[in-house]
């Protein structure tokens, strides 16, 4: 059960949402019927957290009066349920496509994204690369832990939290479209060591030295 306080913050992320024109600080008192110095409490909270901003201020007969709404971080806090929808596409695509052809489009989907976060890992080591890339992973949802092998010193990234995990147990070669993004972003080659879909604790790839080409 949530607290009271947190509670409370829910609703008035919920009569933001509902009134997209925005609404006072005075209004959403009246509302919730609570004081305006208890919702001004939960601004901060809420503010902190990114997910109210100042939309406009607004001129009456008194006070300047200041109008809030939800920002990007509040829309998405949320819930959206996007599986049904990605399991329908994902379906219908195999139906016209090989499994070759699929795994080789969600390899080409994962170079797609890598190259537009490049700008990223530009100019910086591969420990740095490592580790912005795990921060991006993290961004995603994935829970992401960058570490070491200790026997062999090769770097890890380590995901705890699969972001289309029941999707992944349907369409194995979704996970392609992790290990393109990585080896794009590292330029080096991902080992998939162990992965949930599978029934393993958590996703672990190793990064691996590319085989040097022959001529």
């Amino acid at each position: 059960m949530m607290e009271k306080s947190n509670s409370r913050q829910h609703q008035i992320l919920e009569l933001l949402l509902e009134n997209k024109d925005g609404l006072s600080i005075d209004e959403l008192a009246k509302q919730l019927d609570i004081s305006r110095a208890a919702v001004q409490q939960h601004f901060v909270v809420l503010g902190k957290d990114n997910l109210i901003k100042k939309k406009r201020l607004e001129k009456t007969a008194g006070r300047p009066v200041s109008v809030y709404e939800l920002t990007d971080s509040g829309i998405n806090y949320f819930p959206k349920q996007y599986a049904w929808f990605s399991e329908i596409i994902l379906s219908n695509l195999l139906d016209e496509i090989s499994a070759e052809r699929f795994t080789a489009y969600m390899q080409k989907l994962g170079h797609q994204v890598a190259g537009q976060l490049q700008r990223r890992v530009e100019g910086k080591d591969l420990e740095a690369r490592v580790e912005e890339v795990a921060q991006l992973m993290n961004e995603l949802g994935f829970q992401v832990r960058a570490g070491k092998e200790e026997a062999t010193g090769k770097r890890t990234l380590q995901a705890y939290n699969c972001v289309y995990h029941d999707l992944a147990q349907k369409y194995r070669a979704i996970c392609e479209f992790d290990l393109a993004l990585m080896s794009k972003l590292l330029d080096k080659d991902i080992k998939h060591a162990t992965c949930m879909a599978k029934g393993d604790c958590a996703c672990r790839f190793i990064v691996e030295e590319k085989p040097e080409k022959k001529d």
